[in-house]
């Protein structure tokens, strides 16, 4: 349609959203089907969360919040930042958002030029780029490898970036691998950052309390204070807390961006839901001790899911150190046929002829820019995971 926008024209429909609707129509028209496309613990909300939100509305908390957020979450913000991540924050270096994707998109809104470039690692998220283009910005994507655990090499950073270098955005753990870099790893990165002032860091820490092994989760102004005056850390409480649907995603950086993001905020959503926020205030404040016991579970499905994925034929499937995500290969099935006849040529391929044939919903590699891999999500039980791995295994022992 000629009236609109041209920016538009550089943006692709999300593919995570799109395999999770495609999984709803097949299960409309009655078929058995498994979907492992969304990123969503299927834990539901603690009480004492509930409880504040109802307590909130009971106070007739249920008016216009501040366009940042409302002072005491800001200040809970503050306080998870300093108590857990060491870094030190004031309430007005603190913004929440309608979820983290807001807070990226203003971030992203109020800084970039048409000719700046973004660099993103990949496997990326999928919307990073596609905020990049709204935006006016370009994406720089630096590719991974299996070999490295799909982790950013410094050598690799290094010579990405070019004088019109904005922003770096950095996600650990990773949506879709589920990589976490070490201490050692990271400082490897803010080494190269250092030499570079220019270039601003986006870090997406929203996976933070989803580490195994016990794994010491760091963010990059904590491994090197120097890069903290040129840092946006984002975070929020939809995976840890189970709270996808309560929309809180918040960051915190330099005063100047913070006024800046706000005042797009003010012109584009306001203030976010107060009662969510009341919410939040609850889960950052509050017990925290359901949040290991999640982990524990969700540490007993990754090992599942890659035990399982590694017995299927052609596929080879490396264990992340963090999220509720794996993204295996399916290298050894291209160029394979499937049941249907149809010669698996791409990850795509293979994603949509496993739906066809098995009922399982994953998400092609292609989409978060490195193939021929697929993401599989397992925040659902043990039961749907094996059943659906099950699948896979049959699946993939069909093609010929």
């Amino acid at each position: 349609m000629a009236f609109i926008a041209d920016a538009l024209s550089r943006v692709k429909p999300s593919a995570t959203i799109g395999m999770a609707q495609k999984a709803r129509e097949l299960k409309a028209k009655g078929r058995d089907v498994i979907s492992l496309s969304a990123g969503e613990p299927d834990f539901d909300t603690p009480d004492n969360i509930k409880q504040a939100a109802i307590d909130a509305m009971n106070r007739g908390e249920t008016k216009y919040s501040p366009i940042s957020g409302i002072p005491e979450l800001r200040q809970a913000i503050a306080d998870k930042f300093k108590r857990e991540n060491g870094l030190e924050y004031t309430a007005a270096q603190v913004i929440v958002g309608t979820g983290g994707k807001q807070i990226l998109f203003n971030g992203l809104m109020a800084t970039l030029n048409p000719g700046d470039e973004v660099i993103i690692p990949a496997p990326y998220w999928v919307s990073y780029p596609e905020m990049v283009a709204i935006c006016g910005g370009t994406s720089v994507f630096v590719p991974t490898t299996t070999e490295n655990n799909f982790k950013l090499q410094a050598e690799d950073l290094e010579k990405a970036i070019t004088p019109k270098t904005k922003w770096f955005i950095f996600n650990s753990p990773s949506n879709p691998s589920g990589a976490a870099y070490t201490e050692a790893e990271l400082k490897a990165l803010t080494d190269v950052l250092l030499r570079h002032p220019h270039v601003w860091v986006m870090t997406d820490d929203m996976y933070e309390h989803l580490c195994f092994d016990n794994f010491k989760f760091t963010t990059p102004a904590q491994v090197e204070p120097k890069l903290y005056d040129r840092t946006l850390t984002i975070n929020g409480v939809s995976k840890a807390y189970a709270m996808t649907g309560w929309r809180i995603g918040y960051a915190a950086g330099p005063l100047e961006l913070i006024k800046a993001m706000d005042m797009i905020q003010g012109q584009q959503t306001s203030g976010t839901n107060t009662i969510a926020q009341w919410a939040a205030v609850e889960a950052l404040n509050g017990p925290q001790d359901f949040i290991e016991k999640n982990k524990a579970i969700f540490q007993g499905r990754r090992d599942l899911v890659v035990s399982m994925l590694n017995q299927a034929t052609g596929i080879s499937c490396p264990t992340p150190e963090g999220a509720f995500y794996v993204y295996p290969s399916c290298a050894g099935l291209i160029g394979k046929t499937a049941p249907s006849g149809k010669v698996i040529e791409t990850d795509e391929d293979f994603a949509t002829e496993l739906l066809e044939a098995e009922g399982v919903a994953v998400v092609h590699g292609t989409a978060f820019g490195l193939s021929p891999n697929f993401r599989i999500s397992y925040a659902t039980s043990e039961a749907i995971l094996e059943d659906a791995c099950s699948r896979i295994q049959r699946f993939c022992a069909a093609c010929k």
